[in-house]
């Protein structure tokens, strides 16, 4: 089965519709599909480490497009239909999340390896503001996808190798970063709250 799916990528990466399939991946793995667009976006952008900006970008207005439809499937879908995608025990996790860090939990969603379906349906059933969820969206997804189209565009094929072996701990360690910030402004914010006067 592995090999299978490596094979089909490869023969995406090398076809003519390559950016348009990025796109369709990446838009698909926003709402309801398993297989993230990192696996076609790094060997297209280290075949031309030139265009890897545009591949990042096309991958996360296609992500962003994609976490929209996933939103309208929880906002519109009920729980019945948003069970067939999220485990009750994933949706939990996610209702913590959002129940302490609000929409910036979609920006962490949108960086982790954690599903990112999950955040964006999660994300309708709270009927969290679209305009905050959009916007936590393309922090998230561009951070994540830009950060490897500027590790291939500076070091090339070099890059693989890192990716292969830290990815998965260098978003570990930027989630832990941005989750660090987020409790940070919560707390700033919270504080100011506090010292207005009330009305």
């Amino acid at each position: 089965m592995f090999s299978t799916l490596k094979a089909a990528i490869k023969g995406v990466v090398y076809s003519t519709f390559a950016v348009p399939a990025l796109a369709l991946m990446a838009f698909a793995e926003s709402s309801f599909f398993p297989i993230p667009p990192d696996t076609v976006l790094i060997p297209l952008a280290l075949l031309n480490p030139k265009a890897a900006f545009y591949y990042a970008t096309v991958t996360t207005v296609a992500s962003v497009l994609g976490g929209l439809f996933g939103y309208f499937i929880g906002n519109k879908g009920g729980k019945p239909l948003v069970r067939r995608f999220i485990s009750e025990t994933k949706l939990e996790r996610v209702r913590e999340l959002y129940q302490k860090y609000d929409v910036w939990a979609v920006t962490m969603g949108a960086f982790t390896p954690l599903p990112y379906k999950v955040f964006t349906i999660a994300a309708g059933m709270m009927d969290l503001n679209v305009r905050r969820f959009v916007l936590a969206s393309f922090i998230g997804r561009g951070g994540r996808f830009y950060a490897v189209a500027t590790a291939i565009y500076f070091f090339g094929p070099a890059a693989k190798t890192f990716l292969s072996e830290y990815f998965e701990l260098t978003v570990v360690v930027f989630s832990v970063l941005l989750i660090g910030g987020v409790v940070v402004a919560n707390k700033v914010l919270s504080k100011k709250e506090q010292k207005q006067p009330a009305k």
